[in-house]
């Protein structure tokens, strides 16, 4: 059965933002989000159950509890929601994936903001430049915040992709961010554009990413394994940006 099942308290929220992310190119939404949840103190709020999602149990070094791979937290003080996923989605499974989270997203009166890498030949001391995409009234915020068009046309793959479909298939507002990012590894580099650049101004939040910057190194040595696990998933299936012209 697809539903999304609250852990605890329900939240009092008013036009909140939902920041999501799924593991992708980079892992730049998951990175960013991650350190999202873990700056904000964000609370464990959702638990997803949507079909397709893989049924597994996730746990943590020096903590017993066992919790589903996809879930939502949530800061009530800065109006934020958070999708957390620590496994990848297959591409069977992403449409009702994305259909079950739009009807709850829509649900909460929620703007989201959808993450995803655009595969860039980069080095570590590179730049990162960040373009933004919209649904339904979304452009507004991404004019609010100075973020620049995509300069050629593009498409965005995986679960983020069918989101974004789903948003424009239901006129809803959503933002899309689009950063360049390192294709082969764990880029928190490019994680921390997404959130200084991007989801700071859109949310209106103050978050400090100087360690993600710092422990880059670190980082990427954790999140390898599941970068693993994303490229032993057929490239079309994970999330990221492309240029249209691939396609064509």
């Amino acid at each position: 059965m697809a539903e999304v099942r609250l852990q605890g308290s329900e939240a009092e929220l008013e036009n909140p933002t939902l920041v999501e992310g799924f593991p992708g190119v980079g892992l730049v939404g998951k990175i960013a989000t991650d350190h999202l949840i873990e700056h904000l103190d964000m609370r464990y709020y959702a638990s997803v159950h949507c079909e397709g999602l893989p049924r597994i149990g996730i746990y943590r070094g020096g903590d017993r509890t066992v919790r589903p791979p996809v879930r939502l937290y949530v800061s009530e003080a800065h109006d934020l929601l958070a999708l957390r996923s620590d496994a990848p989605i297959s591409a069977a499974a992403v449409a009702e994936v994305a259909d079950c989270l739009t009807s709850w997203i829509v649900e909460q009166d929620a703007t989201p903001i959808y993450l995803s890498g655009l595969p860039a030949d980069l080095d570590d001391e590179d730049s990162r430049d960040l373009y933004g995409i919209a649904t339904g009234n979304g452009e507004e915020h991404l004019e609010t915040a100075d973020i620049a068009m995509p300069p050629e046309d593009g498409v965005i793959t995986g679960p983020t992709g069918a989101l974004i479909n789903s948003a424009a298939r239901e006129d809803i507002d959503s933002v899309g961010l689009v950063v360049e990012c390192d294709p082969q590894f764990p880029d928190p580099r490019a994680a921390s554009v997404l959130l200084e650049e991007g989801i700071e101004s859109i949310a209106d939040l103050e978050v400090d990413v100087q360690d993600l910057v710092t422990s880059a190194e670190e980082i990427r040595a954790k999140r390898e394994q599941l970068a693993q696990q994303m490229q032993a998933i057929a490239q079309e299936e994970s999330s990221q940006a492309k240029p249209l012209r691939m396609y064509q």
